[in-house]
């Protein structure tokens, strides 16, 4: 069977530990979109891995397959790799032949253009990720598999390179070097070609993972960002380029979407809200301005809001795993989740980092929203209608600060009570029940009620 996992909100909410956490049961982790810009830290046996481009399941053994819908640093692939090895894992990687390259233009002209943008800017890692969508889509992308052709490879480059250099230099005003160079993109790009072969790296993705699931194993989907950085269903234009909802998992593997919708998709929830980026944030804790507040504790400066924004981003780790940017954090947006539920189809819930929040004397949530004088459940279609929102607040008490790793052995019903009572209100709004809760950073800190492959 299959289990796809979803982020529901803006990305970080902690997927990675969710992947690690059901992985002993899966065989083969497959990620369906997104590159290197997609972050996500595990922690095995002590040992924290910070991962951008590699699946999570490649720290626990299990296969690991970068789908036809991944964008693919081959550099980043194989420092990862080599990074994994020297601690003395050796992970099984395959990346689909049908997945595009992220080339050195698309990172310069990824740079280029976030700064021209200026205002509209997404606040992209910078990574390609964007520019390497618009090749697909424009059909003059380079594929995986003609790193394996050196022919392909060097007339796909004869006919984009001379179009990228042009939009550099002639439009943007920009000094061009090796990144515009036909020449050494294909020296070095088929070298890595050469490196895919003689590992055996590269698969027809589709026909490998049915062949596993036909075989009778288990088969994770994985998708990086969450639902509202969705290119189609998020706050665009300050989104992701790829589509994170379990739709994706369908087109960017090859699987059916009958094989898919008839497994599990597990939302993943953390239990407030964060983002690295711009655009609206009806549940922000501070502003946009105020996100890295410059004040003195000890001299009581800076508003209260900015000051409980500082505690849950420190609590919280709030940085971004690629970039090191603070993220802007806020109260879980309810609207926010109702709509992942919808485009999404959950079966069930992971809520994360519920003890970042322990302590606090009350917890709110955003329950919906005032829009143009009505009240609003759900998410409005444009950014620009969300950034008019207003959100309704609902208070619930503070749960105390526990012994986190006693709570996860024992289980669900040691959770404090208050904590309990977020949960199930959140399980309810959603209608799909809660099948884990993390309570820290560690995949033995983790409430496990249901297993999704038993």
């Amino acid at each position: 069977m299959t289990v796809t996992i979803v982020g529901s909100q803006l990305g970080d909410e902690g997927k990675g530990g969710v992947v690690d956490l059901y992985g002993d049961a899966a065989d083969v982790v497959a990620r369906y979109q997104g590159g290197d810009n997609a972050g996500h830290t595990v922690v095995h046996d002590g040992e924290k891995y910070k991962l951008s481009l590699v699946p999570s399941g490649a720290v626990r053994g299990k296969i690991g397959v970068l789908g036809n819908g991944c964008v693919v640093n081959p550099e980043t692939l194989f420092d990862e790799i080599d990074q994994l090895r020297d601690r003395g894992l050796d992970p099984d990687v395959r990346v689909a032949e049908r997945a595009h390259v992220i080339l050195p233009y698309h990172r310069a002209l990824d740079g280029i253009e976030e700064e021209e943008k200026e205002d509209l800017a997404a606040g992209t890692t910078k990574r390609g990720i964007g520019p390497t969508y618009e090749d697909k889509a424009g059909r003059r992308g380079v594929r995986i598999g003609d790193l394996l052709d050196p022919d392909t490879l060097r007339e796909r480059l004869e006919y984009v390179v001379p179009q990228k250099k042009a939009l550099a230099e002639e439009v943007f005003d920009k000094e061009t070097g090796e990144a515009f160079d036909i020449d050494h993109l294909y020296d070095t790009y088929r070298e890595y070609g050469e490196r895919l072969a003689e590992e055996r790296m590269t698969v027809d993705c589709g026909t490998f993972l049915q062949e596993r699931i036909d075989a009778g194993e288990n088969v994770m989907l994985e998708g990086a960002q969450g639902t509202s950085l969705d290119i189609d269903h998020g706050v665009y234009p300050y989104v992701t380029s790829s589509n994170p909802t379990a739709g994706g998992a369908t087109v960017g593997t090859g699987l059916g979407p009958t094989v898919v919708g008839d497994g599990e998709v597990i939302g993943i929830v953390k239990a407030y809200l964060s983002r690295v980026g711009t655009g609206p944030l009806p549940t922000e804790l501070g502003g946009v301005e105020d996100q890295t507040p410059d004040y003195d504790a000890d001299e009581g400066a800076g508003s209260e809001e900015e000051e409980l924004a500082t505690y849950i981003r420190d609590e919280g780790g709030e940085y971004g795993t690629v970039t090191g940017r603070p993220r802007r954090v806020g109260w879980l947006d309810m609207p926010m989740l109702r709509h992942a539920a919808r485009a999404n189809g959950f079966t069930g819930l992971a809520v994360n980092h519920v003890d970042v929040l322990a302590g606090l004397d009350e917890v709110k949530v955003g329950h919906s929203y005032e829009f143009d004088g009505e009240e609003i459940f759900t998410m409005p279609p444009t950014t620009e209608q969300w950034g008019r929102c207003e959100a309704t607040f609902k208070t619930f008490e503070g749960w105390p600060d526990v012994d986190w790793a006693a709570v996860a052995e024992d289980g669900y019903e040691a959770i404090p009570e208050n904590a309990r009572t977020y949960l199930e209100y959140v399980s309810d709004e959603l209608d799909a029940p809660v099948y884990a809760v993390g309570v820290g950073p560690g995949r033995e800190e983790t409430v496990v009620v249901e297993n999704p492959y038993e």
